[in-house]
């Protein structure tokens, strides 16, 4: 226990000292919110109905997609988890250790930003504040778990930044941060239905904001969870201490398997 409390408070630290991860963590997400409410609100007016959940859901994907992934492919190129294997260090604390700090960060990233949001930009705050908090959760344990994923499978840092922004990118653009899923034409909004983003987004607006969701909220929080179950225990499985041990325990398709919940919910009409 107290290996693991010194090793949470390490990395919980480096998430501030470290310049990166200060970036992706914190200048980042919230540098991101003060450009879009001050130009996007004046651009269209109703953004300023969805910039509390939006800006949570970008915060979130910014820390975890684009932040989480490389140190772990870095530690193990670097020999640093041989390290740990030899001090009797399991692999789940090396994986779920980066995924609780990140969390924790994004906690007081998405406070700041739904305590200001409604000064700078007066924006509605959620009518269910509960709901609220648990679908932040919920998000941010989807998101950790896909990106430690990432950072397990991914050979290299240059394999992490195009699985992240295969991701990253879609979900800017079609998981209703920007444009309302009912925009959407219906192939377009079944693909976004794979995305953590969208999900989460249609979440917020049934459970949380008092808006109408474009398909079964508590569906939505389900496939997150479910989906950051899957992706956290793909991760030990198909965890690696070595890049340069080539025998794996399964084949790194299998993280195609977190997408599971959302398919069903599709074909469930959830």
């Amino acid at each position: 226990m107290n290996a693991f409390l010194h090793h949470f408070t390490f990395e919980f630290r480096t998430g501030i000292r470290n310049k990166q991860l200060l970036l992706m963590n914190y200048l980042f997400p919230l540098g991101f919110y003060l450009m879009m409410g001050f130009v996007m609100a004046e651009i269209n007016p109703l953004f300023r109905e969805d910039i509390i959940p939006a800006m949570v859901v970008f915060g979130i994907l910014a820390a975890t997609l684009l932040g989480i992934p490389d140190p772990l492919v870095n530690a193990r190129e670097n020999g640093i988890f041989r390290s740990y294997k030899i001090n009797g260090i399991p692999s789940i604390s090396i994986l779920v250790i980066p995924a609780i700090t990140t969390i924790l960060h994004l906690v007081i990233v998405a406070l700041i930003i739904t305590v200001t949001a409604p000064l700078l930009f007066d924006a509605p705050t959620p009518l269910n504040w509960l709901n609220f908090i648990l679908i932040f959760f919920a998000l941010a344990f989807a998101c950790a778990g896909l990106s430690v994923l990432i950072g397990v499978i991914s050979p290299s840092s240059r394999m992490t930044v195009l699985w992240s922004q295969l991701i990253f990118v879609p979900s800017m653009l079609l998981g209703g941060l920007m444009l309302p899923y009912s925009m959407l034409p219906d192939i377009a909004g079944k693909f976004a239905q794979l995305l953590p983003a969208t999900q989460a987004m249609n979440a917020f607006n049934g459970l949380a904001m008092g808006k109408e969701a474009a398909f079964s909220p508590w569906g939505s929080v389900l496939a997150l969870t479910l989906s950051g179950l899957l992706a956290f225990g793909l991760s030990v499985y198909l965890f690696a201490w070595d890049s340069r041990n080539s025998a794996r325990r399964g084949h790194p398709l299998l993280a195609l398997l977190i997408l599971l919940p959302y398919v069903i919910g599709i074909f469930l009409g959830m």
